[in-house]
């Protein structure tokens, strides 16, 4: 039985006005890497971008952007941890990805494999070996206005 072209016009009209909310709920950006993204601890922003390897994150945002002694963060080579690239990857499937990170603060470098779960959150796995031993973060996308400096709202300012 052929449903009558009132209805199909109707049941069109429901379909596109549907499609059209989840396109503004859940953006294109949803499920890309690029973007801002909160660490879980909330005390650092990581850009992350495409690059050269496949896909770059750098530090963009600390809660600390003067250290107690007034000198500025610095990773063991000296280097300034604003602006600094910690996290390589390249897509290792249709939704993950695999690479190396590091900890800015002593330097160490893990193997890494992230993903995004259907809420847009990013899941970040360091390890060692294999995945099984290791330890995962979950990351959220930022929206927080940064300073130049890689100052978060609410950090204090150099010379304060």
């Amino acid at each position: 039985m052929r449903m009558p072209l009132n209805g199909r016009r109707r049941f069109a009209s429901a379909l596109l006005f549907f499609l059209l909310a989840v396109s503004v709920a859940f953006p294109a950006w949803a499920s890309s890497l690029q973007g801002e993204w909160l660490t879980q601890d909330r005390d650092g922003v990581i850009a992350i971008s495409a690059c050269p390897q496949g896909w770059c994150g750098r530090i963009v945002g600390m809660a600390e952007t003067v250290r107690p002694d007034g000198s500025l963060p610095a990773d063991p080579q000296g280097r300034p941890m604003c602006g600094l690239t910690i996290l390589v990857v390249s897509r290792a499937g249709s939704d993950a990805w695999e690479g190396r990170i590091t900890d800015p603060e002593t330097g160490t470098a893990w193997s890494c494999r992230l993903w995004l779960d259907e809420m847009g959150q990013l899941h970040v796995r360091g390890y060692v070996l294999v995945p099984l031993l290791g330890q995962t973060q979950i990351w959220t996308r930022s929206t927080m206005l940064l300073r130049p400096d890689c100052a978060m709202p609410g950090a204090p300012a150099r010379g304060s």
